[in-house]
């Protein structure tokens, strides 16, 4: 009985859940980091100049499709003729070969999960 009664005693001296800290962007950003690297690490990275099997994704938001200078992109990457956006990279990650038929994005097929493609598009913006 006293236990229960020092155990109630002590949750009076916490504070209330609106005190607590609350969940940093940061969070977010490990999250759409994590996302990432699940579904695109493999071929690509974030590093500047760091290209793997894919190019490099350092501000991918704002380039020109096919035009980093040193990554042999398909033809069709090379012709698509528009700047990546948020719009595009969303298109492009669920299903690359309606935004660019011909792509070299084998084996990968697109990416289902909305919210994943929405974390990883936040977390390639900010390499802008």
């Amino acid at each position: 009985m006293l236990l229960v009664g020092a155990l109630s005693a002590m949750a009076f001296m916490l504070p209330a859940p609106s005190a607590l800290p609350q969940v940093s962007q940061g969070t977010e950003d490990l999250s759409g980091q994590q996302a990432f690297n699940n579904a695109c690490r493999t071929c690509h990275m974030v590093k500047e100049g760091d290209n793997r099997l894919g190019p490099n994704l350092h501000k991918v938001v704002g380039r020109k499709a096919g035009s980093l200078p040193d990554y042999r992109f398909s033809s069709a990457m090379k012709e698509a003729g528009f700047v990546w956006d948020e719009e595009k990279l969303d298109r492009f990650m669920a299903n690359p070969d309606e935004v660019v038929p011909g792509n070299s994005m084998k084996p990968y097929g697109g990416l289902a999960s909305s919210d994943d493609r929405k974390q990883i598009i936040a977390y390639l913006a900010q390499s802008r």
